[in-house]
């Protein structure tokens, strides 16, 4: 059995005598490099191949960490017939998730995807179909169900310190974070802007701790007042293509849950707030309430009203989060224990998404079906 993220990360390593997983990478680009330095901590892993339209970033994964030049492909449909592997990784841009799974799932290989999971639903759905019908495992890359604060509150509930949960709130909120890289300026490839780039994070954690109630309704609007246009502010993220700037600075979003529960969330590349970025929810139920960012627990004890915080809690080293949420998806592929983030956890947080971005469309609430 593999050490524990904890003991790797202590220093005790050591070798891995069983069955390993031979991954190959689809997307070598940014995400790519952190997952690769997560992977170095899995022993159960083998990297067998990577896959990039770019060959600059072909040849960083020959020079950097050694996949021979012959396992290296511009094509993923090419690697998956030459190397065969048991699982892919796919860090592509949003609108390159759909069809690198599905042809991966059909040619019987176990899938991981970056977040958010697809463009929109139904390419989430053609996903979900694709590893049923070929009995592999398919999990979205959610890494912030794994924190340990996250984790702690979860268990406070699960032992009924918040009762029934009434009403959440979420924020991602960047002052200016407008990325100046990639294509998350360009709706057409990734679907929208902060709403499904960082909003998705703490959307997914929030809906997990407060049990993945059933979404019925959701509710938005998006704006977009700074992005399409050049900015002189110091401090800010410099030089973005404001030319091909499709998507919103700012989106807030409602969701309904079948329980009577609500979520709202708050999520900005570019906004007018005192902090450089927000990213925290804050929880309502019948027994107590909760902050995210702080593991806050407020609730009533002793016939007083009393506020918890733990005395310490182990800071979340961001390459542990992924280590945590690959080992979940290594574990699943070779030993079939249970994924955080399954398929169906993605097709949730996506009609959500989608629920939010089609009402600022619609000017009025929309259903979730």
């Amino acid at each position: 059995m593999a050490e524990s993220v904890s003991t790797k990360i202590e220093g005790k390593k050591s070798e891995y005598k069983g069955k390993k997983l031979r991954v190959a990478i689809i997307g070598c680009g940014g995400i790519c490099q952190t997952h690769m330095k997560a992977y170095k901590e899995i022993p159960e892993v083998e990297i067998v191949a990577g896959v990039d339209i770019k060959q600059d970033r072909l040849d960083l994964m020959h020079e950097q960490w050694g996949i021979p030049k012959k396992a290296l492909f511009k094509d993923w449909k090419k690697m998956l017939a030459a190397i065969k592997p048991d699982a892919v990784d796919v860090c592509t841009p949003n609108g390159v998730h759909c069809a690198p799974v599905v042809d991966a799932c059909n040619a019987g290989c176990h899938a991981i995807v970056e977040k958010p999971m697809a463009m929109n639903p139904a390419e989430c759905e053609k996903m979900i179909a694709a590893a049923k019908k070929n009995h592999v495992k398919l999990s979205v890359g959610f890494q912030q169900r794994y924190r340990n604060n996250t984790q702690a509150l979860i268990q406070a509930r699960d032992e009924g310190r918040f009762g029934d949960i009434l009403f959440v709130k979420c924020q991602a909120l960047r002052r200016r974070g407008i990325p100046n890289w990639g294509v998350f300026g360009r709706k057409e490839l990734q679907g929208g802007g902060p709403m499904i780039d960082i909003g998705v994070h703490i959307l997914e954690c929030a809906w997990e701790f407060m049990g993945s109630p059933k979404p019925i309704a959701a509710s938005g609007n998006c704006w977009t007042y700074l992005g399409n246009k050049p900015s002189k502010i110091r401090n800010a993220w410099p030089n973005w293509d404001y030319k091909t700037y499709t998507v919103e600075d700012l989106a807030i979003g409602q969701i309904r849950f079948e329980n009577g529960a609500i979520l709202q969330i708050e999520s900005s590349f570019a906004a007018h707030i005192p902090q450089t970025d927000i990213f925290n929810f804050t929880a309502m139920g019948t027994k107590g309430g909760c902050s995210w960012e702080d593991t806050a627990i407020y609730t009533d004890e002793h016939d007083m009203m009393v506020n918890m915080k733990p005395a310490y809690m182990p800071a979340d080293d961001w390459l542990v989060m992924f280590q945590r949420k690959l080992s979940n998806w290594v574990q699943g592929c070779l030993n079939n224990t249970p994924l955080g983030a399954s398929g169906e956890a993605g097709l949730g947080v996506q009609k959500m998404l989608d629920g939010i971005y089609r009402s600022a469309e619609a000017g009025k609430e929309v259903t979730i079906k």
